[in-house]
């Protein structure tokens, strides 16, 4: 049995604190924060304000991946989802009958709910789990360090107002603000190089209540829609709520105007994604909820030359935190809290762990990493007009993709693998037979792929323009 501190309780620090508990290891679970007694998911989504968690607020989801992760490690949690709202989509919904089955098709599904509804449920498992020692409204103030004879830091304990917390392992999930590497580098460890790139995204979002309740989308509307200079996404979640998202570039000098309800309702009912659930007369809910200034940052505890301390190990946004474009990141989360949860066993001495553990997230998470930082470097280019040029044919193939998707059962099960995580998007779009069936899209459409869905830069610009005169 490991003595295991998991500082930070959102959904990484809660996760692994449940999969470690569960495998039998003795669990501290400290939160700084705590929810107030009998808060209800609407209270505690709209109302409470969360300094360090600004993605609490956006739209949400859960993968295949981290639905798969639930169902083996925590079916209970998973079964909690449900019964708090929160309800599945298979990818191939889409279409009026499924395809004849093949294997993984049946993690090709969308958990749809907001942030608050997963956190709900972890919380409940975790006050539940024996073996869990739970204190919130509790914050970590620093580091007990011992150095061993190769001179390697090693960390034995937590300080907090309590006093002293003795462990084996510390998990860091205090998320990208986390304090861990200054108090280590203040012990006497070396500092891990942050690998950091600035995502030139913003993101806008405003939430409904729909007339009806939410357990599939319109008919024959695609949730995401885009136009040289904007992306609209739509999000059915939990208690007939949907989210309606636009994206554009954070230079663009029409963002400060999304922050008003008026001009981003009546920029939203111009793309066909948002504009379908819009016509249905949802009640607005709040405020438009602007997030900017992200970065993709990967932030391990280890450089080139291995770990840089030992008893420590990172997970969720501390380790690797990702714009939410591809929805990854709970996913990431989840893999490395079952991960730890498997790897924390005594057979381990704590350098052997730590380059384990170090290696296996270089080799799992990092990636998935790198295709964001990919992809969002790729829209950004795109919403700002700066994208470079690519020969036609391959540029047909790649705008095809999503739109031949929707006609074509073959090509959805490679765009929802991509989707998933089961393949990356060169694996998936690169089988032969996947492009074979792009090509043949192409070729029976001479005009495809369609013109961009949503509103021309002019008319997108005359909306803001008329809001600010009507003001």
């Amino acid at each position: 049995m490991t003595r295991i501190a998991v500082m930070g309780g959102g959904v990484a620090g809660s996760a692994t604190a449940l999969f470690a508990a569960r495998g039998g290891h003795e669990v501290t679970l400290i939160e700084r924060d705590a929810p107030a007694e009998g808060e209800d998911l609407d209270e505690a989504f709209f109302s409470r304000t969360r300094p360090r968690v600004p993605q609490a607020v956006q739209p949400h989801a859960l993968l295949g991946p981290a639905r798969a992760v639930l169902g083996a490690r925590a079916p209970d949690v998973h079964a909690h989802l449900l019964r708090l709202g929160a309800w599945e989509q298979h990818e191939f919904d889409w279409f009026t009958e499924h395809p004849p089955r093949e294997a993984g098709d049946e993690d090709l599904v969308l958990v749809r709910l907001r942030r608050v509804v997963l956190e709900t449920a972890l919380r409940a498992a975790v006050d539940a789990q024996r073996g869990i020692t739970v204190l919130r409204g509790e914050a970590v103030r620093g580091l007990y360090v011992e150095h061993g004879a190769g001179g390697l830091p090693r960390v034995t304990g937590v300080r907090t107002a309590g006093g002293r917390i003795g462990t084996d392992l510390l998990v860091d999930a205090a998320g990208r603000r986390s304090p861990l590497v200054d108090w280590l580098t203040a012990a006497g460890a070396r500092r891990p190089e942050a690998e950091t790139h600035r995502v030139g995204l913003a993101y806008a979002c405003r939430w409904y209540r729909t007339r009806t309740r939410v357990t599939s989308s319109p008919p024959h509307v695609p949730y995401t829609s885009a136009t040289p200079h904007a992306l609209s996404i739509a999000f059915p979640s939990d208690n007939d709520l949907f989210g309606a998202a636009l994206v554009c570039a954070v230079k663009d000098p029409t963002l400060p105007a999304l922050r008003d309800p008026a001009v981003f309702d009546a920029l939203a009912r111009l793309f066909p994604s948002t504009g379908a659930w819009l016509a249905t007369g949802p009640r607005p809910v709040g405020e438009v909820h602007v997030m900017a200034g992200l970065d993709n940052r990967w932030s391990p505890t280890a450089d080139d030359s291995g770990p840089v301390a030992t008893g420590v190990v990172r997970v969720g946004d501390a380790l690797v935190h990702t714009n939410p474009t591809l929805t990854q990141g709970i996913t990431l989360a989840l893999w490395a809290a079952g991960h730890i949860a498997d790897l924390a066993c005594p057979a381990y001495e704590p350098a052997e762990f730590a380059a384990r553990y170090d290696r296996w997230t270089r080799d799992r998470l990092k990636p998935w990493f790198d295709l964001q930082v990919s992809a969002d470097r790729d829209n950004e280019a795109r919403l700002s007009g700066t994208a470079p040029a690519i020969p036609d044919d391959e540029a047909r193939r790649r705008a095809a993709r999503f739109p031949a998707a929707l006609d074509d059962p073959v090509v959805m099960r490679a765009w929802a693998q991509a989707r998933h995580m089961r393949r990356t998007p060169r694996e998936a779009f690169g089988d032969a037979g996947v492009r074979q069936r792009i090509d043949q899209w192409l070729a029976d459409r001479p005009r495809a792929p369609q013109a961009p869905a949503g509103p021309s830069r002019r008319t997108w610009e005359t909306v803001v323009a008329s809001a600010t005169r009507a003001d």
